[in-house]
């Protein structure tokens, strides 16, 4: 497994380096409500998401809460260092940032919004190359040896859409979904999750494990596989959740 050691304080001081005057240090501790709020006021989520400033805040608040850790482990431990990886939906690109400073080859994925203006600005400063794919014009092609998207399907009209997208781009496919908190973000739509985890335990399911409480990470190959192991992993990692 990579060893990939979160920063928080690398998370903040680059933000500020990069918006210098214009940081906002209330924007990042309301970093939530501030997109609801840009939501609002942009009328529908496919402006928002190419045009959101806020998001430079919500995805570094949410990077320096450590959030993704388990993510970031069961993906390094499936898939060695040197692998190449595609961060799906990468927003300013903080998981893949340190994936790529454990030696993986990433890729980075999403429309042309500020934050991935930020994410290149990331990348010089750290002195890294790696590609930029613009969802609307430029999208990834197939080939990686893994395509993970945390965070992000509960965004979408279609997660069934969507995981069939990330299972044309890699051999692994690697996603949370998300159950909804009471307070949950207006962004975030309802997930029908007793289906998805039907459809990835009809395939060959590597591992599943429910994190927080409420977020089921899948690791899964498309291709056939066997549904009873499937169920059986499925109720292994739910139980290990639970504990």
């Amino acid at each position: 497994m990579a060893r990939i050691p979160l920063d928080p304080d690398r998370e903040l001081a680059e933000l500020k380096e990069y918006l210098g005057d214009a940081y906002d240090h209330a924007r990042l501790q309301r970093y939530e409500q501030a997109v609801d709020d840009e939501l609002a006021d942009v009328g529908d989520e496919a402006t928002l998401y190419r045009t959101s400033q806020m998001y430079l805040y919500n995805l570094t608040a949410f990077a320096m809460t450590g959030t993704k850790e388990p993510y970031l482990a069961d993906l390094t431990d499936l898939v060695p260092a040197g692998g190449r990886l595609l961060d799906y939906g990468c927003g300013i690109g903080s998981d893949g940032l340190r994936l790529l400073e454990a030696g993986y080859e990433v890729g980075f994925a999403d429309f042309a919004n500020p934050s991935t203006e930020y994410l290149r600005w990331r990348l010089r400063k750290r002195g890294l190359q790696a590609e930029i794919y613009d969802l609307d014009s430029a999208p990834p092609q197939a080939g990686w040896d893994a395509a993970y998207s945390f965070d992000v399907i509960e965004h979408v009209d279609d997660p069934f859409a969507f995981l069939a997208n990330l299972e044309s781009l890699a051999t692994l496919v690697v996603v949370n979904f998300l159950e909804p908190l009471p307070d949950e973000p207006d962004v975030h739509h309802e997930l029908p999750i007793p289906a998805l985890l039907d459809h990835v335990a009809n395939r060959r399911l590597r591992r599943y494990r429910l994190h927080h409480g409420r977020s089921h990470l899948v690791l899964y190959e498309n291709r056939p596989g066997s549904r009873v192991l499937g169920r059986a992993r499925l109720a292994y990692g739910r139980r290990r959740g639970q504990k």
